[in-house]
């Protein structure tokens, strides 16, 4: 273990509050989706108005007065007169109001500017209330947390269902209050400054390769399969019975809401049963195995293919950030190696064997080597990690601390 960064973690909670507390976290929320609205308005004001279509102008041209960028300070200035104004968002509380500031400027500067990588995202759109549902409390004081109740500023005492105790150690940075499908859940970001951050050390001979696929979810190079759930389309007829429901009832009635909110949940329920799928099968083998080696898939491309619904539905990209980050918190390593050509070269002899995608056998004319499509494409996997510069470092420090006990 070396001294590192502050441990962070997020713990997720039921809220239980009373039907006067549901009406008045949705109250919280429509007025923050209102005021998010009007401060993302004023910052695309400011954008059409100062930018320019054109890359030159006449030599006499009449050019108006620019505003000033509305930034994250400007707006948040803005709050007091607010108040004054629209006396009831006066019941909110302050660093509610600023973080909703901070969601805005958020938004808007990686639709300008892009995130740290420079990926810009797209244009923000205006929420309806349906769609906002989260607000956040940057700061929370010690002891909020009493038993099975945790008291947030300007809302009062909300009894949760403490599923798991807070570790101990840890402090409450940060809470946040998200309205789903099937009630209300809290947030805890938790913060440890005294743990240090592990430091990787892993056996460089524990590793495999793993091919993630549709048929079946993956398979190892040893050989071992993991059989794909599919949690969407075993729930697609049930999905087709509520749908049709909410087709054959008046917009706007309260029955035609009930069916959406029954859909709604439908689709939360099959989101839990994959993310815990994930989980499960990321912990096995990090069970089994210190250092996995994944293909670099671009998921975001197949999931435009045809295949979309059933990439979807096997959820690749969560399952390997999952994978990702429960190796590094536990000091283990995953590896990703570059795709192309895992499934068509022979993991014997290297001699390239076109097959199409429906051919799920590879049979080698060269070395007559002959296994499941998948599993070849396990092993390729495996291999190509061999070189990788941490698996170098590794195995030569191993063999210098054999010299040395020699």
């Amino acid at each position: 273990m070396i001294k590192g960064k502050n441990v962070r973690i997020a713990y997720q909670y039921k809220l239980r509050p009373t039907a006067k507390q549901a009406i008045e976290i949705d109250r919280w929320l429509s007025m923050l989706c209102a005021q998010y609205n009007f401060l993302l308005a004023d910052r695309f004001d400011w954008y059409e108005f100062n930018r320019s279509p054109i890359n030159a102008c006449p030599l006499v041209c009449h050019i108006p007065e620019l505003r000033d960028n509305p930034d994250y300070y400007s707006q948040k200035k803005t709050l007091p007169q607010l108040k004054k104004t629209h006396p009831w968002y006066g019941e909110i509380y302050s660093q509610v109001l600023q973080d909703m500031v901070k969601r805005v400027y958020v938004t808007f500067d990686r639709f300008l500017k892009g995130d740290t990588n420079g990926k810009r995202s797209g244009r923000p759109r205006f929420k309806s209330r349906d769609r906002y549902r989260t607000f956040t409390y940057p700061q929370m004081k010690d002891g909020c947390l009493q038993g099975n109740q945790i008291t947030l500023p300007m809302f009062g005492i909300v009894k949760i269902i403490l599923h798991r105790p807070i570790p101990d150690g840890f402090k409450i940075k940060t809470s946040s209050v998200t309205k789903k499908a099937d009630g209300y859940y809290l947030t805890l970001s938790l913060e440890d400054i005294t743990v240090p951050s592990i430091k990787p050390d892993f056996n460089a001979d524990s590793i495999t390769g793993i091919d993630l696929g549709l048929k079946d979810f993956l398979t190892t190079s040893e050989g071992d399969v993991v059989p794909i759930p599919q949690h969407y389309r075993k729930s697609q007829k049930r999905l087709r019975v509520i749908q049709k429901r909410i087709s054959r009832r008046h917009i706007g009635s309260i029955r035609r809401k009930k069916a959406i909110k029954q859909v709604a949940k439908q689709h939360k329920k099959v989101a839990d049963k994959r993310k815990d799928f994930h989980f499960k099968t990321a912990n096995n083998l990090l069970k089994k195995y210190d250092v996995v080696v994944h293909e670099d898939l671009s998921v975001k491309g197949l999931s435009r293919s045809m295949l979309a619904k059933s990439v979807h539905d096997a959820g690749w990209g969560s399952f390997l950030s999952i994978l990702s980050t429960k190796a590094e918190n536990a000091g283990l390593l995953v590896i990703a190696v570059n795709p192309s050509g895992t499934s068509q070269d022979c993991s014997n002899c290297g001699v390239k064997v076109p097959k199409k995608l429906h051919e799920r056998w590879h049979d080698c004319p060269n070395c007559k080597c002959s296994l499941d499509r998948d599993h070849n494409a396990a092993v390729n996997i495996k291999n190509r990690a061999v070189g990788h510069s941490v698996l170098k470092a590794k195995s030569l420090l191993s063999n210098s601390r054999i010299v040395l006990e020699a």
